[in-house]
Order: C-alpha cells, then structure tokens, then sequence
C-alpha cells in the first residue's frame, strides 16, 4: 500500500486506524486446506480430539508424514480427496507448512 493511500485510508477511518494502530502483523505458520478440519482445531478447548494436522506436527520427517496420512486414509478417517491435498501440501510447501512441530507436554505449555 501507497504512502497516498494509507494518508487516505487514515483520513477516511481514522478510529479504525486508532484501533488496529499503526504497526503489527499477522504471523502465518501453517496453511489448512480444509475448513473442516480447521473449524475442529479452532473450537476445541475441553475434550480435544486430535486432527490429522495433530498428527503429522508430531512427524520428523516427511515420510513419517505420508505414513500418517496413509494411515488415516486407509482406516477412512480421512477422506481420499483430503488426503490427496495433505499429500500436496508436503511436496510443495514442505512438513512445517503444518505447523510447528508438536512436542511432548505441548499443551501443557500452556
């Protein structure tokens, strides 16, 4: 964005601007491509059910991964048209597009 525009923007929403203020960002560590699955990581707090995301953050490598993925696909938890994505994903964008790897104690981190 322009130094003009962002003059325009502020003159036009100026409390917005004072709201959202004038410096951050949005840091992104993970791509989800389905939406489902993404609804399920958001809205669960108490009684979490792990999600295939869950599964390969947990992964060394990318055959731990595929491993996973096949796995879960193959006991039709995952549907083939998803798994093919999840596929994708690692070849292109590589393990951590996941998300950072998940540890033991992760969620007792807090």
């Amino acid at each position: 964005m322009g130094k003009n525009m962002k003059d325009e923007f502020r003159k036009k929403f100026p409390k917005l601007v004072q709201e959202i203020g004038n410096t951050g960002s949005v840091r992104i560590d993970a791509v989800r491509t389905s939406t489902k699955e993404a609804e399920k990581a958001a809205h669960s707090v108490q009684g979490y059910e792990p999600t295939i995301i869950d599964f390969i953050r947990r992964c060394e490598s990318d055959k731990e991964a595929l491993e996973v993925i096949d796995f879960l696909e193959n006991r039709g938890e995952v549907e083939p048209g998803y798994a093919k994505r999840l596929r994708n994903q690692l070849v292109k964008r590589g393990l951590r597009s996941f998300g950072p790897k998940k540890t033991p104690g992760y969620y007792e981190q807090g």
